[in-house]
């Protein structure tokens, strides 16, 4: 995680800061800005101020203190939807509105170099977690499967899409079984990657389908993975230095819960867990989509790994998942248990490679797509 595109420096400031307003006043702009995401009512809550900085002219878009007290208290966002009384499942204004005003009270500012970017950026979030919400796997560390009518083995690069298959269509085929029928194998790491593609992919078909269709000959030739997906197709926010509150998070973010107990974090595949944010409090469950996980849920689950770990008969370290679910449907019962675990694993995660008892699963950061309009995109294909 200590890699990538940190959003930092010059935006220390928080909420949004959007550039190419022109120079309209900064309520005038505000009213411009949120009118284009459907949410002009939020107008009296936001507090718009005009500057510039090396990089030119700017709007920094910032919700008020009292609205971030009221709403998202420490900037915990995770009943910001209750709060709300937002139905996103149902209404996609709703999940809009969660967005936005997540990213409104940002600890870190989220900049833009346009409007219309900043307007991609929440369709994105918004493909994702409708994505993330249909996703469905079968949970492998080393084996996996694709739909063999849209994808392709290939011994050099991997999976790549059959001529001819749009890659929109081999995403949705690959993860969603309700498009395919089947449970594809695959790991909760690139599970993410295919989520975090699909989204984004959605994005540049309506807005940059010349940037689509650079990105749709990559996956039919050399698709990218793992450090080199992150580096080309994420920002990351936080740091182990600054880290983002704990729990900060905007729907359509990445984030990964980490293992804290060194030896079961060795059985492959449990090292941590790679998720969506989903808004709602809720963060999705790649092997599972009709169960998505909360905060406390997610924390019972990597806590247990260690009470599952065991050997196989080829003596590799394994997490028997049957023992750990029954470990986690106990702790339920048992209120001042879940405090517990929920005191200790909710407390940041540590450095990779160091395990003590005061690490938690938590991570400092979380992950979100790079810019995708046309002029403004900072999504730079590798050419091979």
């Amino acid at each position: 995680m200590e890699r990538g595109a940190k959003i930092q420096g010059a935006l220390s400031g928080r909420g949004c800061l959007v550039r190419g307003v022109g120079n309209f006043a900064p309520d005038s702009a505000c009213q411009h800005v949120l009118s284009r995401l459907g949410l002009p009512d939020l107008l009296p809550w936001v507090d718009a101020r005009s500057g510039s900085d090396e990089g030119g002219g700017y709007l920094s878009l910032r919700l008020c203190d009292d609205q971030i007290a009221l709403l998202a208290p420490d900037l915990n966002t995770l009943r910001l939807s209750e709060v709300l009384n937002l139905d996103t499942l149902g209404s996609v204004l709703d999940l809009t509105r969660e967005i936005v005003v997540s990213m409104l009270m940002g600890p870190i500012a989220f900049e833009f170099p346009s409007v219309e970017e900043f307007v991609s950026a929440v369709r994105i979030r918004i493909n994702i977690v409708h994505a993330a919400r249909k996703t469905s796997l079968a949970f492998h560390t080393s084996e996996a499967e694709r739909p063999a009518d849209c994808w392709v083995y290939d011994e050099d690069v991997g999976f790549i899409t059959r001529p001819g298959v749009a890659l929109i269509d081999a995403l949705i085929k690959a993860t969603q079984p309700d498009a395919s029928g089947a449970l594809y194998s695959f790991s909760c790491y690139r599970a993410s990657e295919y989520v975090i593609l699909l989204g984004i992919a959605q994005e540049l078909e309506r807005c940059n389908p010349t940037l689509y269709a650079q990105l749709q000959l990559m996956w039919a030739t050399q698709p990218i993975k793992s450090g080199k997906f992150h580096d080309v197709f994420l920002h990351e926010q936080g740091s182990m230095e600054v880290p983002l509150p704990p729990h900060y998070f905007v729907p359509g973010d990445r984030t990964w819960f980490r293992n804290p107990d060194e030896a079961s974090a060795d059985a492959s595949g449990f090292e941590g867990s790679w998720v969506m944010y989903l808004g709602g409090g809720l963060f999705n469950n790649f092997w599972n989509c009709d169960a998505p996980y909360t905060l406390t849920e997610k924390c019972l689950e990597i806590y247990h790994w260690r009470h599952g770990l065991y050997r196989d008969a080829q003596g590799d370290e394994r997490i028997d998942e049957e023992r750990v679910a029954q470990l986690v449907q106990a702790s339920r019962m048992d209120a001042p248990e879940v405090a517990r675990i929920v005191a200790t694993m909710g407390r940041y995660r540590e450095p990779r490679g160091i395990y003590t008892a005061a690490g938690g699963c938590i991570d400092t950061t979380r992950e979100f797509a790079r810019w995708v309009c046309p002029g403004t995109t900072d999504l730079v294909l590798p050419a091979y």
